[in-house]
C-alpha cells in the first residue's frame, strides 16, 4: 500500500518536503558562528568557551551522520525523518531558552545528534523518488540546500544578531520544523525493502567504536589550532583515542554481518573515487568558507554582516547554474562536466590569490560567482556518477559516507588551513621585521612622516614617536597577514 502511494505522489513535492527539513539543518551548521562573541557575552563566557557552542553540534552531527543508513533500515526511514525532524525543532526551541552556556551545550548536542541523519536520508530518498535518467534533476535540488545554506548562515546569523538577539536563530527553526513534519508525514513512504529489514540486528561495537573515533577526531580536529596541537597533552590523548578508535571500527565493520556502517560499499570503484573527490572538494570549500570572512574582516575592516554578505554572490552563481548543470548530468557524461567544474574551481582560487590589502567588493564579487558556477558542476554530476552503481538496498549506507567524507573534508580543510595562516602570518611578520631597520632610509622617513601627522593631531612628541611606531608594526603585520591568504588560496586552487 505504502509502494502505490509513493509512486502517485509528485517526486518534486517529495524533493521538497525532504530538502526543506535538510536545508534548515545544513544552515544551523554555520549560521551561530558569527554570534558566538553575543552568545559568549550573553550568558557570562568566554568567547573560546562559546566556541564549543559550534563544535558540540559538529562532534555530534559527525558521530550520528554514518549511522543515518542503519538507523532507516532499523527504525524506517519515515519513521527516523519524522523523528530527526521533530528532535531537531525541540531542542532547537531549547537552545534559544537556555541560559547558561552549560545548558546551550548539551541542547546543541543533542540538536546535532537528530540533524545529523537528515541530510543522507535527504539524499537516498531523492535517488530512490527519481528514476536514474532524472538523478540530475534530483542532485540538482539536494545541491541547492547544500551550497546555499552554508553561504547564507553567516549572512543571516549576522542580521538576525545585529538586529534582534542570537536566541531568534534557534526560534526560526519551529515553523520550517513543523511544517517540514507536516509534509513528510504526508508525501514520503518507506520503500519495500526497509520495511522488511525492520528491527535487524544492533552492532553496539561498531556503534561504540565509531562513535569514539570520529567524535574525538572532531575535537582534535576543532580544537587543534588553539592548544597548539600535539604540544598539547589533550589533544595527545584524543588523538591517540581516535587511532585507537577508528582502527577497531574498520576492522569491526569489516568482520560483523550486519555492520552498522557497511565499508564494502568502497569497493565499488566510481563510489569510493567519488568519496575521495568530496573529501578534497569539501577541505576547500569548507576553508575559503572560513578564510574568506577573517580576510574581508580583519584586513578590509568589513563589519560582520557585511563580511557574510561577501560570502553570497557564490550561492547566487551556484543557483543561476544549478538547474543547468542537473539538465546536462542527465544529458552527457558527468565526467566532462566535474573537469570543467574543478577547472572553473581552481580558476577562482588562484584569482582570490590575487587580493591584496586595496581589494574592492567587485574583486571579491566575480571570482565568487564564478565559483559558484564551478561548483555547481562538481555537486551534482560527483553525486549522480557516484550513486550510479550502488543498489537502492545500499544507497542510504552509500550516502551516508558520502556525507560524512564531505563534513570530515571540511574539518580537515578548516584546521589545516587557519593552522597555515597563523604559521605563515608568523614566518612574513619575522622576514618583514628584519627590513624596518632604524638606518633604513625610507623608514626614517616613513616614520618621521608619521610623526609629524600625530603632532599636528595634537599629541605630544614622545606619544607621537610610540603611536608612530606602533603604526609601522601595524602596516608589517596586516601585510604579513595578507601574504599569508594569498599563499592559502594559492594552495586551495592546486587542491582544486
Amino acid at each position: 500500500m505504502a509502494v502505490d502511494q509513493h509512486r502517485h505522489v509528485n517526486p518534486w513535492i517529495v524533493a521538497f518536503s525532504v530538502m526543506f527539513a535538510t536545508f534548515m539543518e545544513i544552515l544551523d551548521t554555520t549560521v551561530v558562528n558569527v554570534s558566538i562573541p553575543h552568545i559568549s557575552g550573553n550568558l557570562a563566557s568566554t568567547v573560546e568557551e562559546g566556541t564549543w557552542v559550534v563544535t558540540s553540534y559538529l562532534v555530534a552531527n559527525a558521530v550520528i551522520l554514518p549511522m543515518s543508513g542503519w538507523l532507516a533500515r532499523y527504525m524506517g526511514r519515515k519513521r527516523l525523518l519524522l523523528t530527526c525532524v521533530a528532535g531537531f525543532t525541540v531542542t532547537s526551541l531549547a537552545c534559544g531558552f537556555a541560559t547558561s552556556l552549560p545548558m546551550l551545550i548539551v541542547f546543541r548536542v543533542l540538536q546535532g545528534l537528530t540533524g545529523g541523519g537528515l541530510q543522507p536520508l535527504a539524499q537516498a530518498i531523492l535517488l530512490e523518488t527519481f528514476p536514474k535518467e532524472k538523478h540530475g534533476h534530483a542532485m540538482a535540488a539536494f545541491g541547492i540546500g547544500i551550497l546555499l545554506a552554508p553561504i547564507l548562515g553567516p549572512t543571516l546569523g549576522g542580521w538576525i544578531t545585529d538586529n534582534y538577539t542570537w536566541r531568534w536563530i534557534f526560534y526560526l527553526n519551529l515553523p520550517v520544523g513543523v511544517i517540514s513534519m507536516l509534509m513528510m508525514n504526508a508525501f514520503v513512504f518507506d520503500p519495500p525493502y526497509i520495511q522488511r529489514k525492520r528491527g535487524s540486528r544492533i552492532d553496539l561495537w561498531g556503534i561504540g567504536f565509531l562513535a569514539l573515533g570520529i567524535g574525538t577526531l572532531q575535537v582534535v580536529l576543532d580544537t587543534g589550532q588553539r592548544k597548539d596541537w600535539f604540544s598539547s597533552n589533550s589533544i595527545r590523548f584524543f588523538a591517540t583515542t581516535c587511532v585507537i578508535g577508528l582502527v577497531a571500527f574498520v576492522w569491526r565493520e569489516l568482520k560483523t554481518a550486519h555492520p552498522v556502517v557497511d565499508l564494502r560499499a568502497l569497493k565499488e570503484r566510481s563510489f569510493s573515487t567519488g568519496v575521495f573527490v568530496i573529501s578534497l572538494l569539501g577541505f576547500v570549500l569548507y576553508a575559503s568558507l572560513v578564510l574568506l570572512p577573517i580576510y574581508v574582516q580583519t584586513l578590509l575592516n568589513y563589519p560582520a554582516y557585511q563580511a557574510g554578505l561577501a560570502l553570497s554572490p557564490r550561492g547566487i552563481g551556484a543557483l543561476l547554474t544549478t538547474p543547468l548543470a542537473g539538465y546536462l548530468t542527465s544529458k552527457i557524461d558527468p565526467r566532462k562536466l566535474l573537469i570543467f567544474g574543478l577547472a572553473v574551481g581552481s580558476i577562482t582560487m588562484f584569482q582570490l590569490s590575487h587580493l591584496n590589502l586595496n581589494a574592492g567588493m567587485n574583486d571579491i564579487i566575480w571570482p565568487q560567482v564564478l565559483q559558484g558556477i564551478g561548483l555547481s558542476f562538481l555537486f551534482i554530476p560527483l553525486m549522480a556518477s557516484s550513486m550510479a552503481r550502488i543498489s537502492k538496498e545500499g544507497m542510504g549506507n552509500a550516502t551516508s559516507i558520502f556525507n560524512l567524507m564531505r563534513n570530515i573534508g571540511g574539518s580537515f580543510g578548516i584546521a589545516i588551513m587557519t593552522t597555515f595562516l597563523t604559521r605563515r602570518t608568523q614566518f612574513h611578520q619575522s622576514h618583514l621585521i628584519e627590513n624596518v631597520q632604524p638606518g633604513n632610509l625610507r623608514v626614517q622617513q616613513m616614520l618621521a612622516g608619521m610623526q609629524a601627522w600625530f603632532h599636528t593631531a595634537g599629541v605630544d612628541k614622545y606619544t607621537a614617536a610610540r603611536k608612530a611606531l606602533a603604526a609601522v608594526y601595524g602596516l608589517v603585520q596586516r601585510h604579513a597577514a595578507m601574504l599569508s591568504f594569498v599563499e592559502a588560496f594559492w594552495i586551495m586552487g592546486v587542491v582544486f
